[in-house]
C-alpha cells in the first residue's frame, strides 16, 4: 500500500514507519518542517490550515497520529488549548482535504485516547460506553467528531482509542523506570485505579490490522485485554526490575506535582476491554503485563 503517516516522529509513529516500511508498502511522512532533500515527506502546517490537496492523491491509507504530548507541560489554559487546537484543528484539517480529492484513500486511522471515558472508577468500558466528563473526554470526543467530513465521503474511518502505551524507549514507562530501578517508585494515590495499557509492539500490529480489515470501523479501543490496578501494575514493574516499591505518592502529592493533569492521567481509573479490536479476530503478542513488561525491558537492554 501507499501510506501516508502524519505524527511520524513520536512514541507510536516513530516504530510504525520502519515497521510499514519494511513489510514493503510505500510510506510517506506529513511534515511541519520538511527538509528539500528528503523525498519521503509531504509538508503541512495545520496551525495555518496549510495543507496542498494535490500532494494527497493516490495514497491507499492515511495514519494519523500527530498531537501535543498531553504530558509535556503543567495544564496551564495556554497548554490545554495547544492540546485541543493540535488534535482537533489538524485532525479537521487532513479530514476535509482528504474529503475533496480525487482519488480518495480507503481507510483513515485516527489518533485518539481512551482519555475518552474519563474517570469510570470500576465500570467496565467497551466501545459502545458513553463518553466521560472532564477536559481529556471533550478533547476526545471533538478530535473523534473532526473526521466526519471524510466519512462522509465513504472514507473507513477508524479512531484509534490507546491507553498506556509502553515502550522502554519512550512515552510514561521510559519515566517511570528510573525512580522504579532505584528503589523509589510505589504506588499512585489509593492505587485502585484501573490501567489500561498495551505494548507499543501490539499497537503497530493492531494498526496494520486495521489497514487490512475492512470492516473494522468506528472507535476501536486499543488497549490489552487485561486492565490493572495501579497496585498492581506498581507491584508487576517491581517484581520484574527486581526492586522493592515501597514509595508512596498520594494523592495530594500528585496534584501539587502535576496540577490538573493528575487528576487526569495520574488518579483516573479507566477499565477499558478491547472489544472490537478481539471480535475482528485481532491477536494480542503481549496481553499479560508481566510478559509485556520483561519483553520490553529486555529489549532496552
Amino acid at each position: 500500500m501507499n501510506i501516508l503517516v502524519s505524527g511520524s516522529s513520536g512514541l507510536i509513529g516513530s516504530a510504525l514507519v520502519p515497521y510499514l516500511s519494511s513489510g514493503g508498502h510505500r510510506v510517506i511522512r506529513l511534515v511541519r518542517r520538511r527538509s528539500p532533500s528528503v523525498t519521503d515527506e509531504i509538508p503541512w502546517d495545520p496551525d495555518l490550515d496549510r495543507l496542498d490537496p494535490g500532494l494527497l492523491e493516490g495514497f491507499d491509507a492515511v495514519v494519523h497520529l500527530a498531537g501535543e504530548n498531553i504530558a509535556a507541560a503543567r495544564w496551564t489554559a495556554n497548554q490545554k488549548a495547544r492540546i485541543r487546537e493540535s488534535r482537533v484543528r489538524g485532525t479537521r484539517l487532513l479530514s476535509e482535504t482528504l474529503a475533496v480529492l480525487s482519488k480518495r484513500p480507503r481507510i483513515l486511522v485516527s489518533a485518539s485516547a481512551t482519555g475518552y471515558y474519563g474517570d469510570r472508577c470500576e465500570q467496565i468500558l467497551t466501545e459502545e460506553s458513553p463518553p466521560g466528563t472532564g477536559f481529556l473526554a471533550d478533547v476526545c470526543r471533538e478530535w473523534e467528531a473532526a473526521t466526519d467530513v471524510a466519512a462522509k465521503q465513504d472514507i473507513r474511518i477508524v479512531n484509534l482509542r490507546t491507553g498506556l502505551v509502553l515502550s522502554s524507549s519512550g512515552g510514561a514507562l521510559a519515566k517511570m523506570l528510573t525512580p522504579f530501578r532505584m528503589g523509589i517508585g510505589g504506588v499512585v494515590g489509593s492505587g485502585r485505579q484501573y490501567m489500561s495499557w498495551i505494548a507499543l509492539d501490539d499497537v503497530i500490529a493492531a494498526i496494520l490490522h486495521m489497514l487490512n480489515v475492512a470492516d473494522l470501523r468506528g472507535p476501536v479501543n486499543v488497549v490489552t485485554p487485561q486492565p490493572v490496578t495501579n497496585r498492581d501494575f506498581t507491584r508487576t514493574l517491581g517484581r520484574v526490575l527486581s526492586r522493592p516499591t515501597l514509595f508512596p505518592l498520594p494523592a495530594f502529592a500528585a496534584r501539587l506535582a502535576f496540577g490538573e493533569m493528575a487528576d487526569a492521567l495520574l488518579l483516573a481509573s479507566q477499565r477499558v476491554e478491547p472489544a472490537r479490536l478481539l471480535g475482528s479476530g485481532f491477536k494480542f503478542s503481549y496481553p499479560e503485563l508481566g510478559g509485556a513488561l520483561r519483553h520490553l525491558l529486555r529489549q532496552k537492554g
